[in-house]
């Protein structure tokens, strides 16, 4: 009776904290500024998962919390039915906040992974992936961005293992 006990505090361990890793070889940006990072970003790009698929003109607004960590606004468009889309969640940093890994919760006490592993130094773009390579995003501060920060994207999501053919390029308005 006691294996069976800690066997499922162990799975549920696993399953309250199991998605808060780092893809391998993806290492989030140090020296981050959350408040720099604050404010709209726009999603350029995106592999595709259940919780965005059909969803364009798809922006985030991060503000800070009151307990110390962030809260996430996700909003966009059904494509189909042209209906608005929203859902609040909170993030807070894995290790301390000047590694850009968080943890993101949506629903309730499950977390997943928000890990920053390219941003530039006026925090206008950001290259983000999940716990895994099924997971990736391209934000930046304007709904169009250059077609060499595009490939730049492109490059290094590849060298890091992601689908990037089979990366979604968000409808925004201009």
């Amino acid at each position: 009776m006691r294996d069976l006990r800690l066997g499922v505090l162990a799975l549920l361990a696993v399953l309250l904290t199991g998605c808060t890793g780092k893809p391998e070889g993806v290492t989030p940006v140090t020296n981050f500024d959350a408040q720099r990072y604050l404010g709209t970003w726009y999603e350029i790009a995106r592999l595709d998962h259940s919780f965005e698929r059909g969803l364009e003109q798809v922006a985030a607004e991060y503000k800070m919390r009151d307990d110390g960590g962030i809260r996430v606004l996700n909003r966009g468009v059904d494509a189909s039915s042209g209906e608005p889309k929203e859902a609040e969640g909170k993030a807070y940093f894995v290790n301390n906040p000047s590694e850009a890994h968080l943890k993101v919760s949506f629903f309730g006490p499950f977390y997943g992974s928000y890990v920053v592993f390219e941003l530039d130094d006026a925090y206008q773009y950001a290259f983000v992936a999940g716990y895994n390579h099924d997971y990736l995003w391209l934000l930046a501060r304007t709904p169009t961005i250059s077609p060499e920060l595009k490939a730049q994207f492109e490059a290094k999501a590849k060298a890091l293992g992601f689908a990037t053919e089979q990366l979604i390029w968000v409808k925004q308005l201009p």
